[in-house]
């Protein structure tokens, strides 16, 4: 009897700086795959059917499976390792979160404006991007944004837009769309390869664990069964902040909005992985949907935007360390890759 094909997923959250802890354990999956299978240019694109990735998931999408354009008559390859995919965020993470004082002044702290000028992030997508289009990318992804005009999601599909042109953008604008968290950057504007134009914000404010997403795109678009898919689904950490009653009663406009944007990211993502829990279960494929997540130490920033090099090193650090407390659950994981 022949064996099941297995469709494999890969699904990252959102969550700022706190991208390095998935990326991190991405580094480690990427090491098992290559010791596994003796190849040390085993990627992540090459074992995953579809990527999807919300905000800062959705720019580690983006950069797993970013065609290496450097090597004509060849197959194309990923032109980034894991490593140097979490690079992205260790080495370019303090120019993209640092505020200049005459725009400090200007928005009195992030209060009258957005808290970042976008340069440096867009400068940083553009490095690694290019004009590289949506439609070029290595593999099927998904990837969260929000139409505040059209007031509806805007899914980036790169099997969509490899069939319509309307459906593709440059990378780097799928990356900064994708990435536009409200109060931290400015809204982007993207247009598409027709010219056709979206003001876009962070996809985290509705789907900020795009694992269920990921899951409906595949039975939709591939007509494949849960009990023929594998999911790994990475989480960004996440901090079991208390608000007090007495304080939060009395609560106006502005010190709402960041308790808001915790409980909310933190709560979407929590009931995704509840109902593809249940999913899995009812079919009896437990180990074919794997969740990984952490709670962050008291020695590592919740903050979206902390990206000082202290911070960046923690991030590193948990991590690695969350990979080696799944170790096991991990080598469950590659034999379904494998």
């Amino acid at each position: 009897m022949a064996e099941k094909k297995i469709t494999r997923i890969l699904s990252i959250d959102g969550g700022g700086i706190r991208g390095i802890i998935p990326g991190q354990i991405l580094v480690i999956l990427e090491d098992k795959l290559k010791a596994k299978t003796g190849n040390e240019n085993a990627r992540i694109a090459d074992y995953f059917d579809l990527i999807a990735g919300t905000s800062t998931g959705g720019i580690l999408t983006c950069a797993y499976l970013m065609p290496d354009n450097e090597t004509p008559g060849q197959k194309l390859r990923p032109k980034f390792d894991a490593r140097q995919v979490v690079d992205l965020y260790l080495k370019r993470g303090g120019d993209i979160f640092s505020v200049p004082f005459g725009h400090k002044l200007k928005t009195a702290d992030g209060i009258l404006d957005e808290k970042y000028p976008a340069t440096a992030l867009e400068k940083a997508l553009n490095d690694y991007f290019g004009d590289v289009k949506l439609s070029e990318l290595l593999k099927p992804c998904l990837i969260p944004s929000y139409d505040i005009k059209r007031r509806m999601g805007h899914f980036f599909t790169q099997h969509d837009a490899f069939k319509k042109k309307g459906w593709d953008y440059l990378v780097k604008d799928v990356a900064r769309a994708t990435s536009a968290a409200p109060t931290y950057f400015e809204c982007s504007d993207v247009k598409s390869l027709t010219e056709v134009s979206s003001p876009l914000i962070d996809g985290g404010v509705f789907v900020n664990n795009p694992t269920l997403c990921a899951f409906a795109e595949v039975y939709n678009e591939y007509k494949t069964s849960p009990d023929q898919m594998a999911i790994l689904s990475l989480g960004t950490g996440y901090s079991k902040k208390e608000y007090d009653y007495n304080r939060a009663k009395n609560w106006g406009m502005i010190q709402w909005v960041k308790p808001l944007i915790d409980i909310m990211m933190s709560g979407v993502s929590e009931v995704v992985d509840f109902q593809l829990r249940q999913i899995f279960e009812a079919i009896g494929a437990v180990g074919q949907y794997m969740r990984i997540n952490t709670e962050l130490p008291i020695d590592v920033s919740p903050d979206m935007d902390d990206a000082s090099p202290k911070n960046l090193a923690a991030l590193k650090e948990l991590g690695t360390y969350t990979a080696q407390n799944f170790d096991v659950q991990l080598d469950a994981f590659v034999e379904l890759l494998l």
